[in-house]
């Protein structure tokens, strides 16, 4: 690293990164809706315009930005792809290649004036309520270098929601944090954080929204949710009304068995189905309203009601993961109450996409 490149600054053009949250989101959506939001699209469009039922056995981590994501035909697993599979949203995770210059990569990207989705433990970073005081696996959006100042430029639209400088030591500690167990949150630490960044492009600017476009999308949602099949082994992906089954069944008979790891996967697992579900029905809303197809809309809020009840089986199982036996009962009652919403949305899905 020669000292006229430690030197310079390197910023973003235009504004400031816009902050997109919504409150069943996690830190994972809404630094993706930043990016897209940057490149011109409608984050809403892109990020709700799916709808699935996905768990990969033994995948899930302790990270609030974890989301089941299968290697595609390529063999790759492609996160973009996992969020935004009627889109052109491409994301892949990467590390400083050069130890003795951490911010090479950073530097390259924001010069090439595009945003850096950083992983990082809120443990490190003064504007994070957990500063501090808990560990826990993050993502923020990073907009601006100044090596001279020793400030890095970090957007989180995640309340409290901050945009700002942060000093680069607070922001390296952060950013390379081995994130150790916390008893204080059994959910999002022991997760290292490795100096994770996530390159994210949205490679096709998407076409305006249509009523056509929109009915595709949802006959290929209903058909995965009615078609697939229950995995055969314990490995295998679960997929659809069949795979949400599977899943549920199992969850509950670990916790029967007093298997505390399941309630302490179901968190971070349950967060992306129920952000994912969110998202979708907002969309659906929103397009029955300007459309004027009320049971379009209907069947967002359909959707929505699913996204509601992942919060219900979530806090559950994290109330309760210290004495799964315990919440068994609970824990079935409420899979139990999200299985048949989940159906009741995909018929009303359905019967609204054969009409558009």
């Amino acid at each position: 690293m020669t000292g006229d490149v430690t030197t310079r600054t390197y910023m973003i053009t235009g504004p400031e990164p816009q902050w997109w949250y919504r409150d069943l989101i996690s830190c994972l959506q809404a630094t993706f809706g930043t990016v897209v939001a940057r490149e011109g699209a409608d984050p809403l469009a892109v990020l709700g315009a799916g709808w699935r039922f996905l768990h990969l056995p033994g995948d899930v981590r302790s990270e609030e930005f974890y989301y089941p994501c299968p290697p595609g035909a390529s063999g790759e697993a492609d996160l973009g792809a996992a969020l935004a599979p009627h889109h052109d949203l491409r994301a892949r995770w990467w590390q400083p290649a050069d130890e003795d210059d951490l911010w090479r990569e950073v530097r390259d990207t924001l010069t090439a004036d595009r945003l850096v989705i950083a992983a990082v433990d809120n443990f490190h970073l003064p504007f994070r309520p957990a500063y501090g005081d808990v560990h826990a696996a993050h993502l923020v959006v990073v907009y601006g270098l100044d090596e001279a100042r020793g400030l890095v430029y970090v957007s989180d639209a995640m309340p409290p929601a901050f945009r700002g400088a942060v000093p680069v030591e607070a922001f390296l500690r952060s950013w390379g944090s081995a994130n150790p167990t916390d008893v204080q949150d059994a959910f999002f630490s022991d997760s290292r954080i490795g100096r994770r960044c996530l390159d994210v492009r949205l490679d096709t600017p998407p076409p305006p929204l249509t009523p056509e476009l929109l009915g595709g999308f949802l006959r290929t949602d209903t058909d995965a949710f009615t078609t697939a099949t229950a995995a055969t082994s314990a490995t295998q992906a679960r997929a659809g009304l069949a795979g949400f089954d599977a899943f549920a069944a199992e969850l509950v008979e670990r916790c029967r068995a007093g298997d505390d790891t399941a309630l302490r996967e179901l968190y971070p697992f349950g967060w992306g189905m129920q952000a994912q579900a969110s998202l979708h029905g907002e969309l659906l809303r929103r397009c029955g309203r300007t459309w004027g197809d009320p049971a379009l809309a209907g069947a967002g809020r359909a959707v929505e009601s699913v996204a509601h009840a992942w919060t219900g089986l979530r806090i559950t199982g994290a109330h309760g993961h210290a004495d799964p036996r315990a919440v068994s009962a609970d824990i079935a009652h409420h899979a139990t109450v999200l299985r048949g919403l989940y159906a009741r949305a995909v018929d009303a899905v359905g019967a609204a996409a054969a009409r558009l």
